[in-house]
């Protein structure tokens, strides 16, 4: 278990970046905590080469994680990487050390408790409002569950820390060469296919699609928003499935009722609801401002495909904003140097667009 070298709430700790002052007005509104992941995964390669990248004016990231483990990561990657790397030592850390070396690949128990550790050190300094977002780097919840912290992902956990009665995950991908973003919040995440249309109910498919109006009027007062079907062809008039005709399209027609300014098109046949994404992510005409699928794979596999290097998952429902960028841990190429850090990148630029 990782033991923390400096208490994220302390004062004692360089806590106020660059600038040198504790103005919180300025300083707070800059500052970003990232948690760094599983430490056997590509999350400090992928942190250091975003930060090393093109920054917006002014923000100072807090990384929180272990300061040797980082330290040495640089160090190797240095050797295997001909992209640019944040030197650690030019950046403020949050250092809870590992209490045993971790190779890259190899995951286990003490990768799942240091990182369990970091969220909530990282979460911890948002909510104690001396940082202004979060952002994750990728964990592995069978390392989590070896180290006895059984969450079906970070979410689910901060979601708790936070005392959120629910969260939601929210794929957000700005389209190359245009303003027009892919918005994908899942009305259900990580639970079995099977569990799946027991989990799903009109109270929650409302909920969720209150939460993704929420966001896409951030962009556009008026949004445009398409609800996925759970069957194949929408159900075929219940021949092929009785959810969308038992309940789906009237809570459907129940909420355009109470939004009637906000175009609601659904339940679409799953296998053609993202075509239009597809032609707007091509820059052939305006898309959706906002799509509602029905369970985790229905929803990241369009966004995957079109925006892989792109998505960002951002958290809706918490108190404070939190990014995470699309990917795993990666362990298969952990250490080697060839991680992309494009979507950590949109992680971060997104949590200081929105945060």
């Amino acid at each position: 278990m990782p033991r923390p070298h400096s208490n994220p709430n302390s004062n004692n700790q360089r806590s106020m970046g660059s600038s040198g002052t504790s103005d919180p007005s300025n300083s707070i509104h800059r500052r970003l905590a990232i948690a760094m992941g599983d430490p056997a995964g590509i999350g400090a390669e992928v942190v250091l080469k975003a930060l090393a990248g093109p920054l917006p004016e002014g923000l100072e990231p807090v990384l929180v994680g272990c300061r040797r483990w980082l330290e040495a990561s640089h160090a190797e990657l240095q050797h295997h990487s001909d992209a640019p790397l944040r030197d650690p030592a030019d950046l403020e850390i949050v250092d809870l050390p590992l209490d045993r070396p971790v190779r890259p690949g190899h995951s286990g128990p003490a990768a799942g408790a240091a990182s369990f550790a970091w969220l909530e050190a990282a979460a911890g300094l948002v909510l104690a409002g001396r940082c202004r977002t979060l952002v994750t780097a990728p964990v592995a919840k069978a390392s989590w569950h070896a180290a006895g912290h059984h969450y079906p992902g970070q979410t689910e956990r901060l979601a708790e820390l936070s005392g959120t009665r629910e969260a939601a995950m929210l794929f957000t991908a700005r389209a190359p060469g245009g303003s027009w973003r892919l918005n994908t919040l899942l009305a259900t995440t990580h639970i079995p296919l099977a569990a799946v249309p027991r989990q799903l109910n009109a109270e929650l498919v409302r909920r969720k699609l209150d939460l993704l109006l929420a966001f896409c009027r951030r962009f556009n007062p008026e949004p445009r928003l398409v609800v996925a079907a759970l069957n194949p062809h929408a159900g075929e008039a219940g021949g092929l499935g009785r959810e969308e005709r038992d309940w789906l399209e009237g809570c459907l027609e129940d909420w355009r009722a109470v939004h009637p300014g906000v175009r609601v098109e659904g339940p679409r046949p799953p296998d053609s609801c993202w075509l239009d994404a597809a032609a707007a992510w091509r820059g052939q005409g305006p898309g959706p401002d906002g799509y509602l699928a029905l369970y985790h794979d229905q929803g990241l596999i369009p966004v995957k495909l079109l925006a892989f290097d792109a998505a960002v998952n951002t958290t809706l429902g918490l108190p404070f904003l939190r990014t995470s960028p699309d990917h795993g841990t990666g362990f298969d190429i952990a250490g080697r140097g060839i991680a992309r850090p494009l979507s950590m990148a949109a992680a971060i630029q997104t949590a200081w667009e929105l945060g």
